[in-house]
């Protein structure tokens, strides 16, 4: 499918704006849409690349950069200096303005002419993955996809709130956790307890561990990419947003 690209503005409460990157269907008509949330390396060429290859599936994907507030337009190389300066980022962010942040996002998409309807999906990796289940928890999207999101089960949230597994009642959608099972980030431990807290709230979810994977492994980019995880990943994504939001 044929897609257009372009960066735009979000605005956001307080008089800011947030920078994001969008892709969408060439073709005119309505779509449904898809939040594509960024990595510490910000909204790099990979998760550029990521958003396009949803909105060729038939789908408005954006991406917003909520570094804003810190590190507006940031974009980090995969390399020990992009992770340095990436994770510094991420110690300044505050659950709440990460809440604020997914509103934001979810009124720019629904207010486009060219998506269609109330369903949102969103999508995301690493602090992404963790924004992802976070927008679940505190929104109304109808699924989400969450790529090795670290920290979910930590005992307090992004800047010291309240926990994001302790959010995981309020999620009303259908969600997919995705982990490796060599990832450092992400002990198993802190695995079981994000299916053990899906599980006992009735949340409409998936798990999956992929065997000989490490953090990242989605990113072709990385070292810790893995072919086959990935692209079983991405099939499994594929089928939830077709299932949960239809397609263009």
């Amino acid at each position: 499918m044929d897609i257009t690209t372009e960066k735009i503005s979000i605005p956001v409460p307080g008089g800011n704006a947030m920078g994001g990157y969008l892709a969408r269907p060439s073709a005119p008509g309505t779509y449904p849409a898809v939040i594509v949330y960024m990595e510490i390396f910000g909204v790099n060429a990979h998760i550029r690349d990521v958003t396009e290859r949803v909105a060729r599936e038939g789908y408005v994907a954006l991406a917003p950069d909520y570094f804003h507030r810190t590190g507006p337009g940031v974009e980090y190389e995969y390399d020990e200096k992009g992770m340095g300066k990436g994770m510094a980022l991420l110690g300044q962010l505050k659950a709440d303005e990460m809440i604020t942040d997914a509103n934001a996002t979810i009124q720019a998409l629904r207010a486009r002419s060219d998506v269609d309807g109330d369903k949102i999906g969103c999508m995301g990796f690493c602090i992404g993955g963790h924004m992802t289940y976070l927008t679940a928890c505190e929104t109304d999207v109808a699924c989400a996809a969450s790529f090795y999101g670290g920290g979910i089960a930590a005992p307090e949230g992004p800047g010291g709130a309240a926990s994001t597994i302790g959010r995981t009642a309020n999620i009303k959608g259908r969600i997919l956790c995705l982990f490796g099972d060599q990832d450092g980030f992400i002990p198993l431990d802190q695995v079981d307890a994000i299916q053990s807290a899906l599980a006992d709230a009735g949340v409409n979810h998936e798990t999956v561990v992929y065997p000989g994977a490490d953090h990242g492994f989605f990113c072709d980019a990385r070292e810790g990419y893995q072919k086959d995880a990935a692209s079983d990943a991405w099939q499994r994504v594929k089928e939830m947003f077709r299932s949960e939001l239809g397609s263009g």
